[in-house]
């Protein structure tokens, strides 16, 4: 899921403990979207053999820390048939950044091909699929791309 990046992000100019100063990959930058207690609210598409839905949701940042790629947050869904009050879930995600992770999944039984025709429905992620094709988007730097791209993982 890609989320448009409004302000102006600024990079890190310290390695952190640990992490090579020359690594060849620039730092994640800093984001104030993603700080803790940010707000944000939309619909999550829910689709199934009977019939496709529109939940109305919050979404809440609790935690990032872009030298992981990890973000946690809390979604509360609005109108879910069948429940008689908002349904609230943690969820934890990785951000792609190419450095922690990349567009291609690794998991689920996800093939690259998956992954793609996946991106692929999001128009901020067609510039970058010729790259994404050749390299996988390991050789991208996403740093000062204007789309934060994430995975929720539950």
């Amino acid at each position: 899921m890609p989320v448009r990046v409004v302000d102006t992000p600024t990079p890190s100019s310290q390695p952190s403990p640990g992490q090579d100063a020359n690594a060849g990959q620039p730092s994640p930058p800093t984001c104030s979207l993603l700080s803790p207690g940010r707000c944000f609210d939309g619909t999550q598409n829910v689709s199934s053999l009977q019939k496709d839905e529109a939940w109305k949701v919050n979404v809440r940042i609790h935690g990032y820390d872009p030298e992981q790629g990890y973000l946690c947050g809390t979604m509360e869904a609005l109108n879910v048939p069948l429940a008689d009050t908002p349904v609230v879930t943690f969820w934890e995600g990785e951000v792609v950044d190419a450095k922690n992770y990349t567009f291609f999944t690794g998991k689920w039984e996800a093939s690259p091909e998956d992954d793609i025709r996946h991106w692929s429905k999001f128009p901020s992620f067609t510039p970058l699929l010729s790259q994404i094709e050749t390299d996988g988007g390991k050789s991208l730097d996403l740093s000062n791309y204007p789309h934060i791209f994430m995975r929720w993982l539950h």
